[in-house]
This record gives C-alpha cells, structure tokens and sequence, in this order.
C-alpha cells in the first residue's frame, strides 16, 4: 500500500504521492513514506493519569496532535491517533475521533488490530477523512466503554468531544492553555462560538480534573476560568 507522511503537519496521504500536502500545501520534497515514518518516528506514551496516556511521536511530527489511550473496563480505547504507524504499540479495540483533519495512520492501525473506527458522519463527508476508513458514521451523542461523546461542531461540523470521567478530551477547539487561549480560527468564527457555549455549559458544572487538548494537558479548573473567558 502506498502512503506518504507530510513531516511539515503529520497529514498521512492513502494512494499516489501529490504534488503538495493536502492539509497544509507543503510540496512533496517535504513528504516521506509510511515505512521511512516507521523507522523515523517512535509514538512515546506520557502518563495523564492512572487510566489515560497521551500519545505522540519523537521527534515531533510536524503540527501532529497528541492522540490518548483510555484504559477501560471494557477495553482499551484511543481518542484520536499519531501520524506515524508503530506495529509495536499495544493494540486497542477502536479509534474515537474528535475530528477530521488529523486522522494520522489510523487506517494501518485498524487493519493491524481490526480496531472499530468512530467518527461524526458530517465530518465523514471531509474531503480530508474520505480516504480513510470509518466503521461508524454517528450522528447522535453517545457512551463507548465509558467514554461520553459529545457532538459540538463549530470547528468543524461533527466536532466531537469527549469525557472520561475526570478528563475532558478538547483537542484543538481552544489553544493555548493560559491567558493567551483562543479559540480555534480555522472554521466559522460564528460556529465556532455557538460551540463553545454548548461546551461550557456541558462541562461547568462536571467534577472535571483534567483536560486534554491536541498539544497539552492541564489542570481543568484554570483552563475553564481562561475558557470561560472566550465565551462570556
């Protein structure tokens, strides 16, 4: 199977090699195989807390976002998935996806273990996720082995998040965390506020610990007194 790695984003590429990044318009002096990715890139596990584990690769791959592994009683499941395929990683029984626009080496990882991939059917119509393969298309929010799914849309139209019992699993709808957090410019402004607002009411009253974005991990309370912010 032919798949190329962008090494300026992470953007995995199924087929024939393009002449530019479809993510981020890179040319592809900049793309390099699935198999050079292998050897390059090691997907290092960095414990959140006892249940979950952010994964990313070493060294960074580009703009990559953090993928999590959620221990479960039902099993083991990943939020999101790294760029870069390692056959060495412990398998997991499927793959929640927040969002499109990342959706690394998630086709070599369900084939590898037979993983079930989840992911908002309005984000399956993406240009960007169409050559990857989705199990389940939902439309509806939902609970897979305890892990709650909530669709927001706003940064993209199935924007989904996810919650763990103490963790909030965001990725990339607000960034950084800290005074300088913003919400995320790349979609409808407009949307993207109405979204927050159905985040912030969702959350505010959670026994929330703990939030997991696309590059970070914080405490919740100061993150939501910064999230807050954005949307009051």
């Amino acid at each position: 199977m032919k798949q190329w790695v962008c090494e300026t984003c992470g953007y995995n590429m199924i087929g024939e090699q393009p002449e530019h990044c479809p993510f981020c318009g890179a040319d592809r002096d900049h793309f390099i195989s699935w198999e050079q990715a292998e050897k390059t890139y090691r997907v290092c596990a960095y414990p959140v807390n006892a249940d979950v584990t952010q994964l990313i690769s070493e060294p960074r791959l580009g703009l990559e976002h953090a993928a999590y592994r959620v221990e479960t009683k039902q099993g083991t499941v990943w939020i999101d998935c790294p760029s870069a395929f390692n056959r060495t990683l412990e398998p997991v029984q499927a793959i929640l996806f927040t969002h499109p626009h990342f959706m690394g080496a998630s086709n070599q990882y369900r084939e590898l273990w037979q993983a079930t991939v989840y992911l908002h059917a309005l984000d399956a119509e993406n240009p960007l996720a169409k050559p990857f393969p989705v199990d389940k298309r939902f439309s509806d929010d939902f609970v897979f082995a305890g892990i709650e799914a909530y669709h927001i849309g706003g940064h993209t139209p199935g924007f989904t998040l996810y919650i763990y019992q103490d963790v909030l699993f965001i990725c990339d709808y607000a960034f950084p965390p800290g005074s300088s957090m913003r919400l995320n410019p790349f979609g409808p402004e407009r949307e993207t506020r109405q979204g927050a607002q159905i985040i912030l009411k969702l959350i505010k009253s959670r026994p929330l610990k703990t939030v997991c974005g696309y590059n970070y991990c914080c405490d919740f309370k100061p993150w939501l007194d910064d999230f807050r912010r954005l949307v009051d």
